[in-house]
């Protein structure tokens, strides 16, 4: 059953706040294979004129897409979850994420739309710091793949 464009602009609860550590931003800088000394070294981000380590750009997924668990999860909107694939990811941002930052996310639901049998639901999280300051928006596509798919590649596979 597809799911119900009427979920548009749906939001959900913020998250409890994420406190952004200098040894996260490391781990994840590191697992990327991301070298950039702003994101190591806090004198290296201080002479950019940052006050502690920056994060990679993509380092807030990881918050964006557990925020993104309140739509998954919504028995009202019905989501498969064991049929859907991550289509898309975007940020823009207002400033970069720092170490010692205190982040939550607020998602909403901005998208849903029917191809071929197959649903796209765009999930926007806007991700603010504990003053209330914008940090990052970030605009998450995941595609719910139809079950006749799933069913013909079964037949073609086997």
């Amino acid at each position: 059953m597809p799911l119900d464009p009427s979920f548009v602009g749906r939001t959900y609860p913020p998250t409890e706040s994420y406190e952004v550590g200098r040894e996260k931003i490391r781990e994840f800088a590191d697992a990327v294979g991301d070298a950039n000394p702003a994101y190591h070294d806090p004198e290296a981000a201080k002479a950019l004129g940052h006050p502690d380590v920056i994060a990679p750009p993509t380092f807030p997924f990881a918050l964006t897409y557990r925020a993104a668990a309140q739509v998954v999860k919504d028995p009202d909107l019905g989501l498969d979850f064991s049929r859907v694939v991550h289509g898309d990811q975007k940020f823009a941002y207002t400033r970069p994420v720092r170490a010692g930052d205190r982040l939550s996310v607020t998602v909403t639901i901005e998208a849903i739309k029917s191809m071929a049998g197959n649903d796209f639901l765009t999930v926007r999280g806007e991700v603010y710091a504990a003053d209330g300051e914008h940090v990052v928006t970030s605009l998450m596509m995941l595609v719910v793949r139809a079950v006749e798919a799933e069913s013909d590649a079964a037949k073609v596979g086997g």
